[in-house]
């Protein structure tokens, strides 16, 4: 069968390109614009990409078109394909009906850390011997690829409440049906498709009622939104995890007592204590992460001392704290951060991480929620421990960033142009520094220019 994707460098539908070319299909597809890791990926598989969106790249017509939820009405691809009456499906509804029947889901969703949770939950089952197939919004550097069939009856797959496609605005995680939920986190996003933190709620309630009665929710007990999510009614076995200072509930980690492991933390694992655990993954974000993909993990036979044994092999994912380059003295890292929530944590990891050096925080603020400005208040505060902060003030904004993140201070600096933001940079950038590049997209090129600018 001949599928052609529209908007096929998305990381959801790159992982679909990958999964119905293993499955045998040919596979062609059309986006607006590409950036690694994605077009890195797709150019790897043999992937035919056209640029833009034109009705000739349906000609000749394909068995069936993969939309996109880039892809809107007045689309010239899409608007071709409403026309001729070809055949169309979204991505999650195709990977519902042609790989997801009949197999152990395990989804992960949340506000922060779908990407790494499920990343490792993938890395936990394959280290386990299972074999899992995974479709994740990332490269995990374990694998080299976002996504893979896999050879065995699960499926581990990164459940996203954007919504689906045009012609569907359900949150995209409304067709996985899992059998193994993971509740990672909830706070208010997207604000250009959901009006409030409530709304958002609701989707998660609609992925709890597919979830069966002999499944399990994997929540996070220090959440009060999931809570609420919860209290709406739940039909599965719930277990939650902590990191909290109470440690009420069934899996917990947390840093100091007596663990003294450089970067690990102590673990306590279905209620029994587990000791120190040592971890690749740095911030306590990342031992709510792991917690989460360790019960899901667990749900599926894997035992607790293979889960700590596969933590330890696992090289986390593309751009999350990847270091990118050294220069000068100077290195810098790439993130995908771009809540303020995630920012203020992967600020904290890192700090945590740096034993003394200065932090200087660049920022994109390019989201859509972010351009919107919804989340400008509290940004400031989301930087507060970096010791520098660049923000990259894009021409789409919709609010003054020089005047929202005054509280800043004097280590703020703000251009409207990449270029002059790049010499700030590396004017300001001295031997030793970390520079944590902060964007959910290609920041225009700006690692391999400030590296570089730094070298010369």
């Amino acid at each position: 069968m001949h599928i052609h994707i529209l908007g096929i460098c998305g990381t959801f539908m790159a992982g679909i390109a990958a999964i119905a070319r293993e499955a045998g299909h040919t596979v062609t597809g059309s986006d607006a614009n590409a950036w690694p890791p994605m077009s890195t990926q797709l150019e790897a598989l043999g992937i035919t990409v056209m640029q833009g969106y034109e009705p000739k790249h349906l000609q000749p017509a394909p068995d069936m078109v993969v939309v996109g939820n880039v892809v809107t009405r007045g689309n010239a691809a899409m608007e071709y394909v409403l026309d001729e009456g070809l055949p169309y499906t979204s991505g999650p509804q195709w990977l519902a009906e042609n790989v997801l029947r009949d197999r152990h889901v395990l989804a992960v969703a949340g506000t922060h850390g779908k990407t790494t949770t499920t990343s490792l939950l993938a890395w936990l089952l394959e280290h386990a011997g299972l074999a899992p197939g995974f479709l994740v919004g990332g490269v995990p550097q374990n694998f080299g690829i976002s996504a893979r069939l896999g050879a065995s009856k699960y499926f581990v797959i990164e459940a996203d409440e954007y919504d689906t496609a045009f012609f569907d605005k359900r949150s995209k995680f409304v067709h996985y049906r899992p059998r193994t939920a993971i509740l990672n986190n909830l706070e208010y996003d997207h604000a250009d498709i959901f009006p409030d933190l409530a709304a958002i709620e609701r989707q998660f309630h609609h992925l709890v009622r597919t979830v069966p009665g002999s499944g399990r929710l994997v929540v996070n007990g220090d959440s009060e939104a999931l809570a609420r999510v919860l209290a709406q009614g739940c039909w599965s076995e719930v277990v939650r995890f902590s990191t909290d200072g109470s440690r009420e509930h069934e899996w917990w980690g947390g840093y100091g007592g007596e663990c003294t492991t450089p970067g690990g933390f102590e673990l306590v694992a279905g209620g029994l204590e587990q000791g120190c655990v040592a971890t690749p993954l740095p911030g306590l974000h990342n031992v709510a992460n792991t917690l989460a993909a360790f019960a899901a993990a667990e749900h599926v036979g894997v035992p607790v001392a293979t889960l700590i044994e596969g933590l330890q092999q696992f090289t986390s994912v593309k751009r999350r704290l990847e270091v990118v380059g050294e220069a000068r003295g100077v290195t810098v890292y790439d993130d995908f951060a771009h809540h303020p929530t995630a920012i203020e944590v992967t600020i904290a990891a890192l700090r945590r991480q740096t034993h003394g050096g200065r932090v200087l925080a660049v920022l994109e603020p390019r989201s859509n929620t972010m351009r919107l400005g919804t989340h400008a208040d509290e940004l400031a505060l989301s930087l507060r421990d970096a010791d520098l902060c660049f923000v990259y003030a894009r021409p789409d904004l919709k609010w003054d960033a020089k005047g929202a993140l005054a509280g800043v201070g004097s280590r703020l600096r703000v251009a409207a142009d990449l270029e002059a933001l790049i010499a700030a940079i590396a004017a300001e950038a001295r031997s030793g520094d970390r520079v944590l590049v902060m964007s959910n997209g290609d920041f225009g090129g700006i690692h391999g220019k400030l590296l570089k600018r730094l070298a010369a």
